[in-house]
């Protein structure tokens, strides 16, 4: 259930980003904005941030630290209601 509630939370995250994205919004990664600013454009940014978090969840579960997973998704969770209130503010 853990993978499968991380894996939700990273299309959501990458779903709600990249419509706050085209709606306008700021960027906070530096990882994605520093991608962005080399050319490659925010959507590459966002795709590699989500590259480099499923590779992270990948070790975690390989090195038997559910529990590490499990603190991921609060952050994601939160991450993902933040993008929803900005989206929300964008288009009111």
């Amino acid at each position: 259930m853990l993978l499968a509630t991380f894996l939700c939370l990273q299309l959501l995250d990458f779903l709600t980003t990249l419509v706050g994205l085209n709606l306008g919004a700021g960027e906070a990664c530096p990882l994605i904005r520093f991608v962005a600013a080399a050319g490659l454009g925010p959507t590459f940014g966002v795709v590699a941030s989500k590259l480099v978090a499923l590779a992270l969840g990948g070790v975690c579960i390989g090195l038997h630290r559910p529990h590490v997973i499990r603190w991921i998704n609060y952050w994601y969770a939160g991450l993902a209601a933040w993008n929803i209130v900005i989206i929300v503010r964008l288009t009111a």
